[in-house]
């Protein structure tokens, strides 16, 4: 056999069995890198998981750290989410990635929630704690102890007060718009077939979660409300309403959007809707019209 076609041919049988290896080698080293990848979003999903139960159990924790009854019930629903989203991630498989950020931004919110409960629990035992010493410094001296103790009673009411004003709703962007009867956007008063109302309720976390009952007064320029058919109780009295709308509010900012068929004469000048929900006032604006 001639040499020179051997020579050609062993290089061939090298260089395929040198590129043989060479796949082999990349696809081990892939293996390797993918389970390695693996292992770490394991890791990091183990990690979010034993995070979510601290917060589960801190939360346990501080509610025997305070003796309010407003707080206590806050913390509760702060616990319950907690443990809701705990569940959520122990059934995400590591490899969702969509998911796991998902959850790893809400854990981020959880850590600043959990955060400003232990420096508000902090502050009031601090508070409580000053006015134990300072009651007993004075223990023995009646009159001093009544004082000490209707400053007690008062600093109670003024904490309670805060909360109630903290977990007040809000009512932000409120905009008024003139439609025509086809339905589109008119600045015309007297072309005016429908008013549509928008606005957003804003994000409370120390507010109670579930259906609330939103009314909207529209007062025109002459101080008439624009009729709705009914009345609610504001203040021990019972204003008229012009719209209602029951919305589910989850302590996120929740989009409102709300109409009134006009049925009377309007007239040009500066109209005015307040937005009221669980006996408060939750925003007021007031608009001009042609």
């Amino acid at each position: 056999m001639n040499k020179k076609v051997i020579i050609p041919s062993v290089i061939v049988g090298l260089l395929l069995v040198a590129g043989i290896v060479y796949l082999a080698i990349s696809l081990t080293n892939q293996k390797q890198a993918n389970r390695e990848m693996q292992e770490l979003a394991e890791l990091d999903k183990k990690e979010m998981e034993n995070e979510y139960q601290m917060f589960a159990d801190q939360y346990s924790e501080l509610k025997t750290q305070i003796n309010n009854d407003s707080i206590i019930e806050q913390l509760t629903q702060e616990q319950l989410k907690t443990e809701k989203l705990l569940e959520e991630l122990r059934n995400v498989k590591a490899s969702d990635a969509r998911e796991i950020a998902r959850l790893k931004k809400e854990l981020a919110t959880c850590r600043a929630v959990i955060r400003s409960y232990v420096l508000e629990i902090d502050s009031l035992n601090r508070l409580n704690q000053n006015l134990t010493e300072e009651n007993t410094r004075v223990k023995g001296q009646y009159a001093e102890a009544t004082r000490q103790i209707e400053g007690l009673n008062a600093d109670k009411q003024t904490l309670s007060e805060k909360v109630a004003i903290a977990a007040q709703l809000d009512a932000t962007g409120i905009t008024m718009t003139l439609k025509n009867k086809r339905g589109k956007v008119t600045k015309k008063v007297k072309r005016c077939k429908t008013i549509q109302v928008n606005f957003n309720i804003a994000k409370n976390v120390t507010a109670t979660s579930g259906n609330k009952t939103v009314y909207v007064r529209i007062t025109t320029p002459a101080g008439t409300v624009l009729s709705g058919g009914g009345a609610f109780q504001y203040e021990n009295r019972n204003l008229p309403y012009s719209m209602k709308k029951t919305v589910e509010y989850t302590g996120n900012e929740t989009p409102v959007t709300m109409y009134w068929n006009v049925n009377e004469f309007l007239g040009e000048g500066t109209y005015n809707v307040s937005v009221f929900a669980d006996g408060n006032m939750i925003g007021s604006r007031n608009f001009s019209v042609k």
